[in-house]
């Protein structure tokens, strides 16, 4: 029942039991967004030491001519594991972490829309990173290059389990980034506060939409070489090999289809942190709002456009190093308006200097620096001649380190005082930033002169008459002035925590919702939600917070003791649905353990207790849901402000269908580099002349394709007419498939032989999977009705089954077809 008559500090008190971490060991069931975001940035610092160390050590080795500091194979460890923390472990957990913190408080929810979903993914993050790291501290690190090119990282050239470490590790850990791909999509699609339409939204929120997007369509890619790669290493499927019919190419090509939109969703979220800084200090809204919007997408769909940017050497066609060179320079432009829109509001603004300031401004020169070296690496006469060498290397630094780090330290000042609850001291600040900034510089600007000179990257030592003596060992002092800058700010931020001024809220006097509630916050955030009507980045955060404090707002009060918030309108921003959030749980723990138990597993040869892993870990999901939903239709209930929704189990948009849906496209994707694979082996690999065609047998090819349209035509009529009955046939149909798959699979002669059969076993291997997923959520609609949850106005179980039903049966179409080519290849050769 409603208690919209509390005092303030009963109110509080009574939210803060609903929402509160439990104290001990309970700490770690914690699905609390301020919590899991904290921990995400500390264990990305953390893990971005490491990788500075890493980094100090191959400035040790490189700093005189001819160093014996450390051997090859150990520099090929240390070097692969710097390039793999800082850009798998540190950069892109880094912002998953603040965006997670920062966003619903931003968007004026309580909370992210899969609250144990975010948990999952913080122990994947952690489980998967520590698998690297204690793989180096034994001395069998990764050690063929954070990029893992192929036939290097194959087992004939990398026979121990290092490659393994990198493959497994990092797919392990890309399961906490596609996690959080999902949350925030929805989350700011669906979760924010009554009012806040698309076009109200802070920047932030756009350039973490956009962002999200880029994770949803660039992850899939990687994840896919990953397992490629594995199963060729493992089993010796030949999908790289090109004395059976591989192509090391396609590894480059799926790498870089990840590995080049990764750089721009690295950058994204760093600028959004600028666009949200640069107003504050400039103090006037920032300019070309909307041309900004544009683009934040513009840059989204060039990136991935962009890939092949890295491979301009390896022989492709000119007509294709024209158009990517061009796209490669055309990206500079949605940079560039960005740009100019930072400069034209500090211009036009009365900027205010503070330390957030200083590293702004060290941004707009590292950046701009990195930029130009970029346009010059895109146009191909020049990019032929500084491939591999140092030259590089210096550009990579200036973009990622101008493009990330530098807007981080400054959105640490900026709202550091938010997490602790105080403000900053500066007496170490300022000197920090000098020695960062001339460290950097020093360290890096040296080695565009290097590079130029023919240094080339990845070597371990070089000979004292080559004219690189002076240059390799002044960058090797700026590095080590570089650390001291970093143990500067360090030392900082724990003087802040322990000898920092408290407040109350905003010190900045910002414009943003986060600012609106007390510091440090508090577990629920908002005790009431705001109603918006304004821009989200021009409210007024010091006159918001006291009211909604009071619980004068939306949900100002608290409601059988459930974790409460409200579900949007995605483009209009009115509230659509009140979303029931699941408590405090142990369940992600566990799950993250038994997902960690596969990769453990797979890394050490223990294939057959894989499969037992992934059984465990389903089952564990299906847990999850035990006891969420409701077993009676409750129409629409009361959310303040004289205004009642449904709850989300009875709304058709709910955020579990969107997320789902948002699932598939990740997994087409998937699905879809699958297919670009097997055709590029097809056309372009090596070794194919003188195949002779399969027999394939069409009949049950016929049957699986089928039964799995079956499946889906009863999932679909049982959505349509509310029969959950015919779910029972969906499960048939597609176990029916299942079998007819699974016969194919062991048809294929010899997967070891070419990468023909190899490839025809992966698409009828994703295929079997799939159709085995429709028969599971059909069979969990099946159990969800009988348990009562289903009704005429709560089928989200009917809808998703459809929805994986359906794909699996479009999925098998092209997997059926591609399938039946390779068997036909080599006919008339």
């Amino acid at each position: 029942m409603s208690q919209s008559n509390l005092s303030p500090i009963r109110l509080h008190r009574a939210l803060n039991e609903i929402w509160g971490t439990p104290p001990g060991l309970g700490r770690l069931s914690s699905v609390n967004h301020t919590v899991l975001g904290r921990r995400f940035m500390v264990v990305a610092l953390i893990f971005f030491a490491i990788g500075g160390l890493l980094s100090m050590l191959i400035r040790a080795q490189l700093a005189t001519p001819n160093s014996a500091f450390v051997g090859p194979e150990i520099y090929n460890q240390i070097f692969t594991m710097h390039g793999t923390v800082m850009m798998f472990l540190f950069a892109i957990p880094m912002f998953e972490g603040f965006a997670i913190y920062i966003l619903p408080k931003m968007l004026g929810a309580r909370d992210m829309a899969f609250p144990r979903l975010t948990a999952y993914g913080f122990w994947c993050y952690l489980f998967g990173g520590s698998i690297l790291i204690i793989a180096m501290l034994m001395g069998v690190a990764p050690n063929g290059g954070w990029f893992m090119y192929t036939p290097l990282s194959s087992r004939p050239y990398t026979p121990g389990i290092n490659a393994d470490v990198w493959l497994l590790g990092i797919t392990f850990v890309e399961i906490s980034a596609v996690t959080a791909a999902v949350e925030l999509f929805v989350t700011i699609l669906k979760v924010r506060a009554p009012g806040m339409s698309l076009i109200r939204m802070p920047l932030f929120a756009w350039y973490m939409l956009v962002t999200s997007g880029m994770m949803i369509v660039g992850f899939p890619p990687l994840i896919l070489g990953s397992i490629l790669l594995e199963l060729e290493r493992a089993f010796g499927l030949p999908f790289f090999d090109p004395t059976r019919g591989g192509d090391p190419l396609l590894w480059q090509h799926l790498f870089w289809l990840f590995g080049h939109p990764e750089v721009y969703i690295i950058f994204l979220p760093a600028a959004g942190a600028l666009s949200t800084i640069i107003p504050v200090f400039a103090q006037r809204p920032i300019l070309g709002f909307r041309a900004i919007i544009a683009a934040i997408v513009a840059m989204g769909f060039l990136s991935f456009g962009l890939w092949v940017h890295h491979m301009f050497t390896v022989g492709i066609p000119h007509l294709a190093l024209a158009f990517f060179s061009a796209a490669s320079a055309l990206v500079a432009i949605p940079t560039a308006i960005q740009i100019f829109a930072w400069i034209g509001t500090l211009a036009s603004g009365r900027p205010r200097w503070d330390i957030p300031m200083l590293y702004v401004a060290g941004f707009f020169v590292v950046f701009v620096i990195g930029g130009l070296t970029g346009v010059m690496l895109a146009m191909v006469p020049f990019n032929t001649q500084a491939h591999d060498s140092y030259f590089v290397v210096a550009h990579l630094h200036y973009v990622l380190v101008g493009g990330f780090v530098f807007p981080m330290l400054a959105a640490i000042y900026h709202w550091m005082p938010h997490i602790s609850g105080r403000q900053s001291l500066y007496r170490l600040s300022v000197p920090a930033f000098w020695f960062i900034m001339v460290g950097f510089n020093l360290t890096f600007f040296l080695m565009h002169l290097t590079g130029l000179m023919g240094m080339p990257r990845r070597i371990s030592t070089y000979p004292s008459n080559w004219g690189w003596d002076w240059l390799n060992l002044l960058s090797s002092v700026g590095s080590f002035i570089l650390t001291m800058g970093f143990a500067l700010v360090l030392a900082d931020i724990v003087m802040q925590f322990r000898f920092g001024r408290p407040f109350r809220r905003d010190p900045w006097h910002a414009g943003t919702l986060e600012w609106a509630i007390p510091t440090p916050p508090t577990n629920y955030s908002f005790a009431a939600l705001p109603r918006i009507d304004a821009p989200g980045d021009q409210l007024a955060p010091r006159l918001i917070g006291p009211q909604l404090a009071g619980g004068r707002g939306y949900l100002g009060f608290p409601r059988d003791g459930q974790m409460e918030t409200l579900g949007v309108d995605m483009v209009t921003g009115e509230a659509e649905q009140l979303i029931v959030l699941p408590q405090s749980s142990f369940l992600p723990l566990w799950t993250g353990l038994a997902t960690g138990s596969i990769f453990v597993a797979l890394l050490f040869g223990f294939y057959w207790l894989a499969p037992l892993g992934a059984l465990l870990t389903v089952a564990l999901f299906l847990l999850w849901t035990v006891k969420l939903g409701r077993k009676h239709d409750s129409g629409p209930v009361d959310i303040g402000m004289g205004e009642q929704a449904p709850l989300d189990v009875e709304c058709p948009g709910n955020v579990t269908v969107l997320a789902n849906r948002t699932a598939v496209v990740m997994d087409a994707i998937l699905f879809s580099s699958l297919l670009f694979g097997g055709l590029f082996l097809l056309v372009v690999a090596p070794n194919w002349d003188g195949l002779t065609p399969l027999d394939l047998p069409l009949w049950l090819l016929a049957l699986a394709l089928v039964a799995s349209t079956a499946g889906a035509g009863f999932s679909w009529l049982a959505r349509r007419t509310n029969a959950s009955g015919l779910l029972v046939g969906a499960a048939v149909a597609q176990v029916l498939a299942v079998v007819a798959l699974a016969v194919l699979m062991a048809w294929v002669p010899e997967p070891t032989g070419h990468a023909r059969q190899a490839t025809m076993f992966a698409l009828l291997a994703y295929a079997t999977i799939h159709t085995a997923l429709g028969a599971l959520m059909s069979s969990y609609g099946i159990w969800r009705v009988q348990q009562g949850f289903v009704s005429t106005r709560r089928n989200t179980e009917l809808v998703l089954a459809w929805l994986w039903n359906g794909y699996a049966a479009a999925a098998l179409v092209p997997a059926l077809g591609l399938v039946l080519m390779l068997a036909l290849a080599g006919e008339g050769a």
